[in-house]
């Protein structure tokens, strides 16, 4: 994964790729400066299974924004749920297939140079029933997502502009 920060603009952009089914990933960052930054992800879906939900956490010292001047989306998924306490995103309704990349926008407010959040991914089971499906993404999106293992990577950031 790599970033890449303008300082002028506020935009931070983050790509990368990811080949785990087992396991959530763990980013952190360093940011120019601290404060509200709009974020630009792109990630692509190495798997052999397609992605129904993406959800990120905010780590310590990290909230995602949302107000009139936050824009939260997804060209992947139709849908987000985010929690009260601001340090939840949820991306539902859509699909990222085995080799796609899923590109989402949102806004963070980091109280330290140092942002750091956590992202999983919901792939059910080929076995799975549409009805169970349904039924897990409906519990997913209101109470999160079970923990995996983690994987940590520090993303390194590229200041441009």
């Amino acid at each position: 994964m790599a970033a890449s920060a303008d300082l002028k603009r506020r935009v931070l952009m983050i790509s990368g790729a990811i080949d785990t089914k087992e396991h959530d990933i763990a980013v952190s960052f360093e940011l120019p400066e601290a404060g509200r930054w709009q974020v630009i992800k792109s990630e692509t879906n190495l798997t052999d299974q397609s992605w129904l939900i993406w959800q990120m956490t905010a780590g310590e010292g990290t909230k995602f924004v949302n107000d009139a001047d936050a824009m939260i989306v997804s060209r992947q998924f139709a849908k987000t749920f985010m929690t009260p306490d601001q340090t939840r995103i949820t991306f539902y309704d859509g699909e990222v297939r085995p080799g796609e990349a899923v590109l989402k926008m949102f806004t963070i407010e980091c109280a330290k140079r140092r942002g750091n959040a956590a992202h999983a991914r919901f792939q059910p089971a080929p076995t799975e029933s549409p009805k169970k499906v349904k039924g897990l993404i409906e519990e997913y999106v209101a109470n999160g997502m079970p923990p995996k293992p983690v994987i940590e990577v520090v993303v390194p950031v590229t200041l441009i502009g």
